[in-house]
């Protein structure tokens, strides 16, 4: 095993995600999704994300209270909570705060690092537009809501995030959260959508 394959083994503590929200959106630029599946190691790296809170904000999913759908974002933090929109597109999102709170953070976008030719075979042949966006960075990776659903993220067990490199202030915008034309407007407008914008282009 080589020295990144030894690096991205090591899966981020619970502690990270047991955070506010948009401390952990911010954080999370730069660390690296894996998936581990037939032997192959698909490794992406997390250049924007979204921050979603509990009942106070009416973007979340939280806010509409406990269902069968959100129960993930009341659980502990550290676990995967994945929804499908549009009856095709699987969304990952990862369970934060403080244990009684629920928040999650939605990976919208990573620029492939290792298993790149099997990404692109998941997107139909496509390495164009590869994973910058949440439904095609799920399909790049082969992660999906009846698999990996509330699946404990700090196990190292075929899905899990790695330290990865940290991205420096400087390099980081943020900017309204896409798709929540149902959201208050101060939720809409709120600039808890995390991005990389030179990084992001490598999802492209």
């Amino acid at each position: 095993m080589g020295l990144p394959e030894m690096i991205d083994s090591t899966s981020l503590p619970r502690a990270f995600y047991a955070r506010p929200s948009l401390e952990v959106a911010r954080d999370l630029l730069g660390r690296h999704l894996v998936h581990e599946s037939n032997g192959e190691r698909l490794v992406g790296r997390i250049v924007e994300t979204e921050a979603y809170g509990g009942a106070e904000d009416s973007a979340s999913h939280a806010s509409r209270g406990l269902t069968r759908r959100t129960s993930p974002m009341f659980g502990p933090a550290g676990h995967a909570y994945i929804y499908l929109i549009y009856g095709i597109h699987d969304m990952l999102n990862l369970v934060t705060e403080s244990p009684g709170k629920a928040g999650a953070v939605l990976l919208r976008a990573i620029a492939p690092v290792a298993g790149e030719a099997s990404m692109v075979r998941h997107r139909g042949g496509r390495r164009r537009d590869l994973a910058n966006g949440p439904g095609k960075l799920t399909q790049a990776m082969g992660v999906t809501l009846a698999e990996f659903n509330r699946h404990d993220l700090c196990q190292g067990d075929r899905l899990w995030l790695a330290p990865g490199e940290p991205v420096d202030d400087h390099l980081v915008t943020a900017g309204p959260r896409v798709g929540i034309p149902y959201a208050e407007p101060r939720d809409r407008e709120a600039p808890w959508r995390l991005r990389c914008p030179a990084a992001v282009r490598g999802a492209s």
